[in-house]
């Protein structure tokens, strides 16, 4: 599934299990009762799902196979949060979670009060090293958890976003500083360069193996596209003009409502956005976000440039940020939503938005796929999406790293994803 974690001891195992499982709960804090049951579409899953789910992984996978006598909390929940394991049983159809009422929330929390309690017990048998395998299942667990993290923070979105009240997650006014930078570029020489997880720290499987790859010259964006940008492109009609798009992208934008990225509104001829803190003014200067791959694809060649490929991307993060940066905007900054740069030099090739790349989700060479039950995780969906790079606003800053391979369908846009373009050099 990965590559081998440092290890560390039990004691610190247990403090961020304690920390990213708390921090879940925090998350979904100022939510009512209500916006914990809902599902508005097939893609968004209800925040109590996520997190049964996630409680599901730690004691299917950890608890029943390490603790000794360890009694399943609920055995009828394995069919609820179970999400693709074909190999873990039967299990809810994913468009259905929006329809059970029970088990309640009520009931969830106590679920992962039992979880956390017992595996608790577990990690204090151990008074120095976690076994090897423990420790790997445990740390994707913890992965895994914090994913899902960010699809709580986009799925709440959607759901209050989509609501006509427009309510807020939070209650606070968003600066709108319309600050801009000039379009600089980051040259890069013609050569072979290594891409993909390298050294011991976690990675998913997906970003193995390091191998190299030949890029001829090319130039990255030293700035993501903004609000302004993609405002400019809207009003050159570019949502009508055909020879912009790939025809299946035409023809999905010829079915939107709005020409516009999800959450914009017009109002009196002006362009506001629903964010987590409500219903906003538009900053012209921070990065234009709920985009598809259609939507990134037209704008790039509507701009007379394109899309980067996730091999340019890496290594131009690689050269920039061989540490991430202090100052990005994750979620644990709660702005719950892109800013803009803070200067010339602020590139934002980490947090604020999903990058799409025009590369294939696909496997790199010598791909380790795993064996058994978790094997499942990345290489079944290596087929009819697009990779995404750098993180998002709604990312935990400890998840992100530069080799980190996201991805979705090309028609998405619920997620934080934005354009960032790229240009051949002669």
């Amino acid at each position: 599934m990965t590559t081998t974690p440092t290890l560390a001891s039990a004691k610190r195992y247990l403090l961020r299990y304690q920390e990213i499982r708390q921090w879940s709960v925090q998350l979904c804090a100022p939510l009512s009762a209500e916006d914990y049951v809902v599902q508005p579409i097939g893609d968004v899953s209800p925040p109590k799902w996520h997190l049964g789910h996630t409680t599901w992984f730690f004691e299917n996978f950890i608890l029943r196979e390490h603790l000794d006598d360890y009694q399943l909390f609920d055995e009828r929940l394995n069919w609820f949060f179970n999400s693709y394991y074909e190999s873990q049983g039967p299990r809810i159809l994913r468009t259905s979670r929006g329809n059970m009422t029970r088990p309640s929330t009520a009931t969830i929390l106590a679920y992962r009060e039992y979880v956390d309690g017992n595996l608790t017990n577990l990690l204090e048998q151990y008074q120095e090293k976690l076994p090897e395998k423990l420790a790997q299942l445990l740390e994707i667990g913890l992965q895994h958890e914090q994913q899902h993290q960010e699809l709580l923070m986009t799925d709440i979105k959607y759901i209050l976003g989509t609501n006509p009240l427009y309510p807020a997650y939070q209650q606070s006014e968003e600066p709108t500083k319309n600050q801009r930078f000039p379009e600089g570029w980051i040259n890069i020489e013609a050569g072979l360069y290594q891409i993909g997880h390298d050294g011991d720290g976690f990675c998913w499987d997906n970003e193995l193996s390091r191998h190299q790859v030949y890029l001829d010259r090319f130039a990255l964006a030293k700035r993501l596209v903004t609000n302004g940008d993609y405002l400019a492109f809207m009003q050159d009609g570019a949502y009508e003009r055909f020879e912009l798009w790939q025809m299946e992208g035409i023809e999905w934008a010829r079915q939107l409502d709005i020409k516009a990225p999800l959450y914009w509104y017009e109002q009196d001829g002006a362009w506001f956005h629903y964010t987590l803190n409500g219903l906003q003014p538009i900053d012209l200067a921070a990065p234009v976000t709920h985009i598809s791959f259609f939507e990134a694809d037209a704008y790039a060649r509507w701009a007379g440039h394109r899309l980067p490929t996730e091999q340019e991307w890496e290594v131009v993060c690689q050269q920039q940020h061989p540490e991430i940066p202090t100052n990005a905007n994750f979620v644990e900054d709660k702005n719950w939503h892109p800013i803009a740069p803070t200067s010339d030099e602020d590139d934002q090739l980490l947090g604020n938005v999903w990058e799409w790349t025009n590369s294939a989700y696909l496997p790199y060479p010598r791909y380790p796929r795993p064996e058994g039950a978790l094997g499942e995780y990345n290489g079944k969906f290596m087929i009819n999406q697009m990779v995404l790079r750098g993180g998002s606003c709604a990312t935990p800053h400890s998840h992100i790293r530069a080799t980190y391979r996201n991805f979705f369908q090309t028609d998405k846009r619920w997620q934080f994803t934005g354009i960032r373009l790229a240009k051949d050099l002669d």
